[in-house]
């Protein structure tokens, strides 16, 4: 039997926060705070993936490899969770207000905030209790100024309309069971002229038949995942222009790849 939307959002959201509470309910003195052999981005696990996929995902070390994030803690790193390179972040402009969606224990709104600086804001939205209160925990611990943490659904923003000049998102609109929904919410909170710019898993072609009803495979940001052509056609339908992707496919994926996405708000 097929899960509803509300269904699909409830065993993904159970599943990350499942993740992240060891990290939450640890002590702050002791790093690592989990066992690196149990974290979803560990060098012997995948970001997102699923080894009955045969995904070979980058893990989130190297998607980080030129990012300066030696003043970020285990907190932060362990529960970082991604499928593309932050290049979105290194063109962040001063100033800027920009909103993560699904932004799990705040890593890139951390990274963003430097970027900004303190005339900017970021606003982070995760719909994991666990993720939301993790953040916040870490924003104190690093000192972070000018980032807020609000707990939400990425379909139903809790950000006012027209407020924000960029959207990045890391692997984690896949996760959503109405993805049309997610881009009509993106749309309404930029401003003219904002852009989306976020990393997502893609098939590069026909999804396998089967793949949604494994909750597990939801999780693992393959279940939820849909064809290139359907993920920019429904950013488009939304009303952005000049819609762009750039894929990398995964080695023996059979068509899943990270892609690289920017659109504009006219």
């Amino acid at each position: 039997m097929a899960l509803s939307p509300d269904e699909i959002r409830s065993q993904v959201s159970a599943s990350y926060g499942a993740r992240v509470r060891p990290t939450l309910e640890a002590s702050s003195d002791l790093i690592p705070l989990i066992d690196a052999s149990a974290s979803c981005c560990s060098a012997e696990s995948s970001c997102c993936g699923s080894d009955a996929a045969d995904v070979d995902i980058t893990n989130i070390a190297r998607l980080y490899a030129d990012t300066d994030i030696t003043d970020l803690p285990a907190t932060v790193t362990d529960v970082a969770f991604g499928c593309g390179n932050p290049t979105a972040i290194a063109a962040l402009q001063p100033g800027e207000v920009v909103l993560d969606l699904g932004s799990g224990g705040g890593i890139d709104c951390f990274l963003a905030a430097k970027m900004v600086g303190p005339d900017g804001r970021v606003y982070g939205v995760d719909m994991t209790p666990e993720m939301v209160a993790l953040a916040r925990k870490n924003a104190a611990t690093v000192g972070a100024t000018g980032v807020e943490f609000r707990l939400g659904e990425i379909e139903h923003l809790p950000i006012d309309s027209g407020s924000v000049d960029v959207i990045i998102s890391n692997c984690v609109i896949n996760l959503s069971p109405d993805k049309p929904q997610v881009f009509r919410e993106a749309f309404r909170v930029l401003r003219p002229g904002g852009r989306l710019q976020v990393s997502d898993i893609v098939w590069t072609q026909p999804v396998p038949a089967g793949l949604e009803a494994d909750m597990d495979q939801w999780a693992a940001c393959i279940a939820g995942a849909i064809e290139e052509r359907d993920y920019l056609a429904q950013i488009a339908a939304a009303g952005f222009t000049d819609v762009t992707s750039v894929t990398s496919e995964y080695s023996g994926a059979r068509g899943l790849a990270s892609a690289d996405i920017v659109a504009f708000k006219p």
